[in-house]
């Protein structure tokens, strides 16, 4: 699955944090969770963001970690 920034949607913001939400339709969490996979909203996301991830296998959340040499996610636990 490719990204597309139209499946990307704030959900709540608040004192510089977003909480964003990603359905990636036909996706799975493998490919949403790879390496760079947000890297196209790299200038709308800020560390400390933390995302929803809906795909055809599960959820997911995320945490955004960087965004200084593309974006880097990690799942919260």
């Amino acid at each position: 699955m490719a990204f597309a920034l139209r499946n990307l949607s704030v959900l709540a913001y608040a004192q510089g944090f977003t909480l964003w939400h990603y359905k990636g339709p036909g996706g799975t969490l493998a490919d949403a969770t790879s390496q760079g996979f947000f890297n196209p909203a790299a200038d709308m996301l800020t560390p400390g963001d933390m995302v929803m991830l809906s795909a055809t296998d599960g959820g997911r959340m995320l945490f955004v970690a960087a965004t200084d040499h593309g974006v880097a996610t990690a799942p919260l636990s």
